[in-house]
């Protein structure tokens, strides 16, 4: 397929083309969710299995996307979004907290919207895993956006003398590598821990991070 498709224009039913083309994105990313994130995931799901289970035919299919790939790409990215929009609301919330307290709010919120639905968790972490260059790139970029979010919240706790000052950039991809890691074994079923103390050890890992042995507060 060279190219999407063109979809209808002008009103029908009362909503306008954007407003339907945007209802039938949803229900496309809402079926892949299902279909991806559960079974027969994303190597074993068609484009007519994903229009069928969207409600949807395949040639509505063809006007939102070109490929399933497109579709895994769209929701990886949203359900990233979903969790970006926790964290960032728990961040505004947290502001004037203490750093265990704070890190350890940030940390429960995005825990919490990740593991909350099961298919995002195999979303983010195993469908979208070798696919393609394309698709590692996009995990890549995103993952370097959480890495940003850490430094900037670690920074933002040096500067208030409750870290040491430091390039925290290597040891905050460390960090979220072992946020991923460990969220997956959880959910897979290898970590034998509740929810709250897979929060609680990632909390204290961080904790060591930002203030190493022999760190003294508010020394440079």
């Amino acid at each position: 397929m060279a190219g999407r498709l063109k979809a209808p224009s002008g009103r029908y039913g009362g909503k306008s083309a954007e407003e339907r083309q945007a209802e039938r994105r949803r229900r496309f990313l809402d079926a892949a969710l299902q279909l991806f994130g559960d079974v027969p995931g994303y190597r074993a799901t068609t484009v007519a299995a994903l229009s069928e289970a969207a409600g949807l035919s395949t040639r509505q299919f063809y006007e939102e996307f070109r490929t399933l790939e497109d579709v895994l790409a769209a929701l990886h990215l949203q359900v990233n979004d979903w969790a970006e929009e926790a964290v960032l609301a728990a961040v505004t919330g947290a502001q004037h907290l203490p750093l265990a307290e704070r890190a350890a709010a940030i940390f429960r919120a995005y825990a919490a919207n990740v593991t909350a639905d099961p298919r995002r968790v195999r979303i983010t972490f195993v469908e979208i895993i070798g696919v393609s260059p394309r698709m590692e790139e996009q995990r890549l970029a995103r993952r370097s956006r959480w890495v940003d979010l850490v430094c900037a919240e670690a920074e933002a706790f040096a500067a208030r003398g409750e870290a040491a000052p430091r390039d925290y950039r290597l040891a905050a991809t460390a960090f979220i590598g072992s946020v991923n890691g460990l969220l997956h074994d959880w959910n897979a079923g290898w970590v034998q821990a509740t929810l709250d103390e897979v929060v609680d050890e990632l909390v204290r890992q961080l904790l060591g991070i930002l203030q190493p042995p022999g760190w003294v507060p508010g020394e440079g």
